[in-house]
């Protein structure tokens, strides 16, 4: 990932995320959602939801974890959780 222009959409995220041994067994339960942080940033956030039963295991066991894309670092938050929106 040398270059850095490289346009950041939902697709390219997917492959990222089947790519990576910390998404091992999970599905995504849609397309990941994209914003930039600030009309003047750099920074990205993505928003993921990932198949998970009630207990949220799968989740639980990402929240806080690093790994890399390219020669960037991200780390996964948590939010809380709203039911209604898919």
């Amino acid at each position: 990932m040398e270059n850095t222009n490289v346009p950041i959409t939902s697709e390219f995220i997917e492959t990222i995320i089947k790519s990576n041994y910390i998404f091992n067994n999970m599905m995504l339960s849609s397309k990941p959602y994209i914003i930039k942080a600030s009309p003047k940033s750099d920074m990205a956030i993505i928003w993921i939801n990932i198949w998970d039963v009630q207990s949220c295991y799968k989740a639980k066991n990402l929240i806080n974890r690093c790994f890399n894309v390219g020669s960037y670092i991200v780390t996964m938050q948590g939010t809380k959780m709203n039911p209604g929106i898919l």
